[in-house]
């Protein structure tokens, strides 16, 4: 069967990952796909609609993002989103200018009024509330469109060519803020596209099963990285549905681990009918981390001895370049570690394995590298695994290390560990787990003064970080009670040393991220 594809073309927004996810969350699977590359992307598969993101540039700027004008020729529907509107016109008869008083500008919180007998809106109220966020004006709308919303302050809000399934919006229909902005995609993917919503998780988890036995062969076996955290525990049973016990689990424990978290790991896999080797290179990967700061560095001297560990033990278990190495990479991964022309927002640690290691097997498994948290979340539920280790919070490959910010040393990682713990389990305790989405302590490299027992201190600051979301692509910080906070607080400067003061980080993603480093 044919597989119905979005592609989202990346012009450099700051939503272009949550557009992707809007789209799945509507059954119909999706790729983000920078704009450099378009022309081979859409005719090597050609997807049933293209979505153009918004960006920072302005169309009219020769340096700025735009597109192969082939790919209007096409006959693929095309909705533009903010810059993506703003491309449209610019290349199909119309022109864009910088906004030349305040009036034209848009940003934020805006009521905007709807042509409902158009199938982008249809079905929806003829008022809402939109995500506006532009300063550039589209003064003259291109021939063949037809104006089909707009607001107080804009008379092209959006736009549309109904005959060949164009339309262009000026404000950003994927954010929560705009008032039935997910049923103006639905309407895009469903009305506009033909699209029959086929992407559903049992589907997916069948063919990438079908998939990996073909690829893997009827001898092949396969070395898996594993954490112990969702994506790899998902990876480890999909492989293990795949070939068996011919999957052979690595856990590599760095002596970066939460509190008790090896043992857990341990005890969770005994019951798998798998081969389970648990590694012991705390000593190992603290050496190689000695006096670096860099988060960047951390990660790539991490990733780079993850390899070599591996290496190490496919040699021990006789694996041939015959054999796959298996990772737990997803989406996100891939995105934030600068896929195609995309900036690198930290480099992940599997994204990292030094060639030799690369080459030491027939090649690299990531069957989960297209799936976003939440997706790799149902498909271990479809795989049957228990409800406790599917929500597990993430927990990133480096470990403690990039949330000790500065040097890594036994002594910091044994505070941290301390205080993350009681962190951990005093949510727990109040029932707040269930309202946060991951939780954690960050050991700074900030020092400040204290007075303890009438005595002075000099001891390091601990950041406590809660957020709320679904993809972790975008998130909230939490509010969790201050009389809890208050408790955390109280209990980690008493039980642990060389904590003298407790800061609470209120920032969302974007602009920060959700670790540290």
């Amino acid at each position: 069967m044919e597989r119905e594809k979005i592609v989202v073309l990346d012009f450099g927004g700051q939503y272009n990952q949550l557009i992707a996810r809007r789209v799945r969350e509507c059954n119909v699977y999706c790729e983000v796909v920078p704009y450099q590359k378009a022309m081979a992307a859409l005719t090597a598969e050609p997807p049933k609609g293209i979505i153009f993101t918004g960006g920072p540039g302005s169309v009219y700027d020769p340096a700025s993002p735009q597109v192969d004008p082939a790919v209007f020729s096409l006959g693929i529907p095309i909705l533009g989103i903010c810059y993506g509107c703003q491309l449209l016109a610019h290349n199909l008869g119309g022109r864009v200018t910088a906004a030349q008083d305040d009036s034209a500008r848009e940003y934020g919180k805006t009521e905007t009024y709807f042509d409902t007998g158009c199938r982008l809106f249809r079905g929806l109220p003829e008022k809402g509330v939109t995500w506006m966020s532009h300063g550039d004006y589209m003064e003259k709308v291109p021939d063949s469109f037809r104006l089909a919303a707009h607001s107080d302050a804009c008379p092209n809000v959006a736009i549309c060519d109904e005959e060949r399934g164009f339309y262009g919006v000026q404000f950003h229909p994927e954010v929560n803020h705009t008032e039935n902005g997910t049923a103006m995609i639905r309407n895009f993917l469903y009305e506009v596209c033909g699209c029959t919503g086929s992407w559903r998780m049992e589907d997916f988890c069948k063919s990438a099963i079908a998939s990996l036995r073909e690829e893997i062969g009827e001898e092949g076996r396969v070395l898996l990285a594993l954490s112990g955290g969702v994506d790899s525990s998902v990876l480890a049973a999909l492989l293990a549905e795949a070939i068996g016990h011919r999957l052979t689990c690595v856990f590599v424990d760095h002596g970066l681990m939460r509190k008790n978290e090896g043992d857990e790991v341990e005890e969770a896999f005994r019951k798998w009918d798998v081969n389970f080797v648990r590694v012991d290179a705390e000593e190992r990967f603290l050496s190689k981390l000695s006096g670096v700061e860099d988060p960047q560095e951390k990660r790539r001297i991490i990733g780079a001895e993850f390899g070599y560990v591996f290496r190490d033990e496919a040699e021990r278990f006789g694996i041939t370049n015959r054999d796959f190495l298996a990772q737990g990479t997803i989406y996100p991964d891939v995105i934030e570690s600068g896929e195609g022309d995309a900036d690198v927002i930290k480099s992940h640690h599997n994204r990292l394995l030094p060639p030799e290691v690369v080459a030491r097997f027939k090649g690299v498994l990531e069957p989960l590298s297209l799936l976003f948290k939440d997706e790799v979340r149902a498909l271990g539920r479809e795989l049957g695994l228990s409800e406790q280790l599917v929500m597990r919070q993430p927990f990133p490959g480096p470990g403690l290390a990039i949330r000790i910010l500065g040097a890594v040393t036994k002594e910091k990682a044994d505070t941290l560990r301390e205080a993350d713990y009681i962190f951990r389990e005093e949510i727990a305790r109040a029932g707040e787990d269930k309202n946060l989405s991951q939780y954690f302590a960050v050991l700074t490299n900030a020092r400040s003064v204290g007075v303890m027992g009438d005595g002075r201190t000099y001891d390091y600051t601990l950041a406590l970080r809660g957020v709320t979301t679904t993809d972790f692509m975008t998130a909230d910080w939490a509010r969790i009670p201050y009389d809890l906070l208050q408790t955390i607080s109280g209990r980690i400067v008493n039980e642990v040393k060389g904590i003298n003061r407790i800061v609470y980080d209120i920032t969302s993603k974007p602009p920060a991220t959700i670790e540290w480093e």
